[in-house]
């Protein structure tokens, strides 16, 4: 016979406020929906608010990103010409060397930019795919540039060694909603990519995430990305 126990923790009542308050503050796909409705320049107005709050309101932050490994991945997406599944007359190639990766670097610095991202075309990385990207995460972060890497699905101790490097952001799309994921990809599940995410945030990593729009959803599926992201 299995026994259950259950041991009750008391909850203070600022916790409890606190989880009541983030309940409320969480999107809901008819929150968004219903910013498809308004206006167009009420919305461009309620853009700006949001970015004045968080943001220098007259500035841009420049960012280059390289393809430091194109093509040639396991993937099925069906919006990329580097899925190993598509016939699109991409040939595959292998990671950069890290000075080639470094100079590339270097000329986005010297036209601008802050940040620097270093995407692979990986369905995820083995861990000695990390130790030459190790070494341009140190190199460009010793150029004075923020660093963000995309390299697939992670484990956490992979997640842990990119951040003990110093980089700054992990970028992992979710590139749709959950309803229309399955038109987009089938060889890995939409939780894959939110357990890589929870990995990247467990081990102090800032996040970069979005989507891509234009796929044949609908307007309540693109509500239902937002909602993700939000």
């Amino acid at each position: 016979m299995t026994q259950t126990q259950t041991v009750s923790v008391p909850v203070t009542k600022a916790a409890a406020a606190q989880a009541q308050s983030e309940a409320a503050s969480r999107w809901r796909v008819a929150d968004v929906a219903a910013l498809y409705e308004l206006p167009f320049n009420d919305l461009i107005f309620r853009a700006q608010q949001v970015h004045r709050e968080h943001f220098d309101a007259n500035a841009v932050q420049l960012s280059t990103l390289l393809s430091i490994k194109t093509g040639g991945c396991e993937e099925d997406c069906a919006y990329c010409p580097q899925s190993s599944h598509h016939d699109t007359g991409l040939d595959a190639s292998k990671l950069m060397e890290v000075d080639a990766v470094l100079a590339a670097a270097r000329n986005a610095k010297a036209n601008g930019a802050t940040r620097f991202c270093m995407g692979a075309a990986w369905r995820n990385p083995k861990d000695r795919h990390l130790e030459p990207i190790k070494d341009m995460i140190r190199g460009v972060k010793a150029m004075g540039l923020e660093t963000c890497v995309t390299l697939g699905m992670l484990e956490e101790h992979q997640a842990k060694a990119l951040a003990d490097a110093g980089l700054d952001y992990y970028n992992h799309n979710l590139d749709t909603s959950p309803e229309f994921y399955g038109q987009i990809i089938t060889t890995r599940t939409y939780q894959d990519r939110l357990d890589t995410l929870d990995r990247v945030r467990n081990v102090g990593l800032k996040v970069c995430s979005g989507g891509i729009v234009g796929m044949g959803e609908t307007r309540r599926q693109r509500a239902g990305l937002l909602v993700q992201l939000a």
